[in-house]
């Protein structure tokens, strides 16, 4: 868009539209950071359930039991070595990519040491459906926002790049891989595991919906998943 021009006395004055542009953008990355801290705190309530995590989750725990550092720590480490393998597949990262690998695990680890450990399946089982709920909110915030995709949407997409294989296959072949591992080396797997694969592709879908952000040069409200926003949903 060009300056926006106002007219005084017959004469056109041309002023930049600071104003809107700039309330844009920061609705933009409030929705962002948002929905990074809130992501990473619906997985600490995946992980206080203790009734089964979200695929890369379930990685991310195991390398945690194996290394004695926190979970959160170890969703930033493998978050950034995954975002590495983006080099040779030729991917860009945005503000939201980076932003995804810190942010995330430093929420975790944030909400993990303020919830109470649960020990009853009355307890357990609203902290897995609350935590299922809440990341699908959390998709739809950060994803929306438009900063760019996760570092483990990326590997995904780029892999299907280079291999033509289809999403759907690429990705459950990433979930599978990360989750057997994760399990092998003590990650939690179960009815929590089955529960997220299901529910997370409609909540998101809806979320991506309810958060859209409107373009800075139109009024109007647009899906901003890009048509594909199965693509947005692999992070967990």
């Amino acid at each position: 868009m060009g300056q926006a021009t106002i007219a005084t006395r017959g004469h056109l004055l041309s002023t930049p539209p600071s104003g809107p542009r700039s309330g844009h953008l920061i609705r933009r990355l409030f929705q962002l950071y948002v929905g990074l801290v809130l992501y990473g705190a619906s997985v600490a309530l995946l992980v206080e359930s203790d009734l089964g995590l979200a695929p890369w989750s379930v990685l991310d725990q195991g390398l945690a039991e194996r290394t004695e550092l926190t979970i959160g720590v170890v969703s930033i480490i493998v978050g950034a070595a995954v975002l590495l393998l983006w080099i040779p597949m030729r991917q860009r990262p945005g503000l939201g990519t980076v932003s995804n690998v810190f942010v995330v695990g430093i929420a975790m680890d944030a909400t993990l040491a303020l919830v109470p450990e649960a020990h009853t399946l009355g307890v357990r089982i609203p902290l897995l459906l609350a935590g299922v709920l809440l990341n699908g909110v959390a998709t739809g915030l950060y994803i929306a926002a438009r900063f760019g995709p996760g570092p483990r949407d990326g590997l995904m997409t780029g892999l299907h790049r280079r291999t033509g294989r289809s999403i759907r296959l690429v990705r459950t072949a990433i979930e599978l891989a990360v989750v057997a591992t994760g399990f092998v080396l003590g990650g939690t797997v179960g009815v929590g595991t089955a529960l997220y694969a299901v529910a997370i592709g409609p909540l998101a879908q809806l979320f991506l919906r309810v958060f859209a952000v409107p373009s800075s040069s139109s009024g109007s409200s647009t899906v901003v998943a890009t048509g594909q926003p199965e693509q947005a949903i692999l992070r967990g």
